[in-house]
């Protein structure tokens, strides 16, 4: 069966050395591109003398996830396969991400807040096709995936390394950098698979662009559970994005963007264990370590200093592979297990997507920018230790109520 979908739709078969490859290659390129310029964007506005924007500037990607699913789910169940929509996306993209660093002054600060908007809305639907295009092409071999999305990691890594090698982490070129890679991946996903999109149903267009269908998986409980969790743990997510490398630089670390790479470094080794993880602990286990170590990491960033406590600094950045693989990566596994036996994968990945980098880092974004407000003009090691203990607490209830709200029926709830 496996080997006549593929000759039909010109899709390799699942679990063949060429496919994983070709996979390996889109998710590396995938978050080199937004690793490239999202890491240090923060040290870059406060450096070119726009830090007060920069609340606003990690809110456009929380916006464009919620109006980009929406487009998601319109386009990608009705109009384009998901290929073709990583084609069209990452080329204009790409044109735009040229345009930006002419942007990043105090005079053009409102312009690029507003540009950078109009880059996310293409960006961040891309997350979620490559998920769709991954999960698809693997069909049943769903254990291949954690493989394939290490090198989305090992993408990010390698774009921090670069930016640091070259100098750039204070520097606006990081946009260009991300630039050259968006209009390769462009024409990189040419080559994709040909996976469908999701079936059109007997429903109205309407439906569909709200995602109405892979909203109503939400009344399995577990999911909805899931679904609220991701999206409040991501409210203290959106600070690290946006406050860890001037926070990093203010410790006395030179090379922010490498130091950031450490915690990529980290993901890409528990990465590689997720197949085995999953299977042996389930989904609880794991979204729960996740969801606590996100609460050690900003309890460590809040004793971390620059001189005695540089210790914590290092370690709370290396904690990012437990705080991003078992629980999103272990997330986006959990929810096509759901998803696909109904047949609307494309669309819970992208509600997904919706939930955790839109609404909840939206949310992050502007409660980041409350409690930056209240720092000086130029924070000290003191002034974000303070700071970082908020999200460090919320974090931590966070946890406590998954661990007492959550159970895992998904192998009940997929079957029926």
């Amino acid at each position: 069966m496996a080997i006549a979908e593929g000759a039909s739709t010109g899709a390799v078969r699942p679990g063949s050395a060429l496919l994983t490859g070709r996979l390996s290659a889109l998710m590396f390129m995938q978050f080199f591109v937004w690793g490239a310029w999202a890491v240090t964007l923060g040290l870059v506005m406060q450096t070119v003398g726009i830090g007060s924007l920069i609340g606003n500037a990690f809110s456009v990607g929380p916006i464009a996830s919620i109006a980009g699913s929406f487009l998601l789910g319109m386009v990608a169940t009705r109009y384009l396969s998901p290929k073709m929509l990583m084609v069209i996306l990452h080329l204009i993209g790409g044109a735009i991400l040229f345009a930006l660093p002419s942007l990043i002054t105090p005079e053009g600060g409102g312009s690029f807040v507003w540009l950078l908007l109009g880059y996310m809305i293409l960006y961040m639907p891309t997350v979620g096709l490559a998920n769709t295009i991954a999960l698809k092409s693997f069909g049943d071999r769903t254990d291949k995936f954690p493989f394939v999305r290490a090198f989305g990691t090992l993408g990010w890594i390698v774009a921090g390394l670069i930016i640091g090698w070259l100098g750039l982490s204070a520097s606006p070129q990081i946009f260009t950098v991300a630039a050259i890679v968006s209009v390769a991946l462009g024409l990189y996903s040419f080559t994709l698979p040909n996976v469908a999109p999701d079936a059109p149903r007997d429903e109205s267009v309407l439906r569909q662009v709200f995602c109405v269908e892979a909203f109503g998986l939400l009344r399995q409980r577990s999911f909805l559970v899931f679904i609220v969790c991701a999206t409040l743990i991501s409210i203290p997510l959106a600070m690290y994005y946006a406050y860890a490398s001037p926070y990093v630089g203010a410790a006395g670390i030179e090379n922010v963007s490498g130091t950031l790479a450490i915690g990529q470094m980290s993901e890409l080794a528990f990465m590689f264990s997720m197949p085995w993880l999953y299977r042996r602990f389930g989904v609880k286990p794991l979204l729960l370590v996740g969801m606590a170590a996100w609460a050690l990491r900003y309890a460590l960033f809040a004793i971390g200093d620059g001189g005695a406590g540089l210790w914590a600094v290092y370690l709370g950045v290396a904690l990012h592979g437990i705080c991003y693989d078992f629980f999103f990566v272990a997330g986006a596994i959990y929810t096509g297990t759901i998803a696909t036996p109904k047949g609307v994968n494309a669309q819970a990945q992208g509600m997904l997507t919706l939930f955790t980098y839109g609404v909840g880092m939206l949310l992050g974004s502007q409660i980041g920018a409350l409690l930056y407000e209240q720092l000086p003009a130029t924070p000290t090691i003191t002034d974000w230790q303070g700071m970082w203990w908020y999200p460090a607490i919320a974090a931590g209830v966070i946890a406590l109520l998954f661990q007492l709200t959550f159970r895992d029926n998904s192998r009940t709830e997929a079957a029926a």
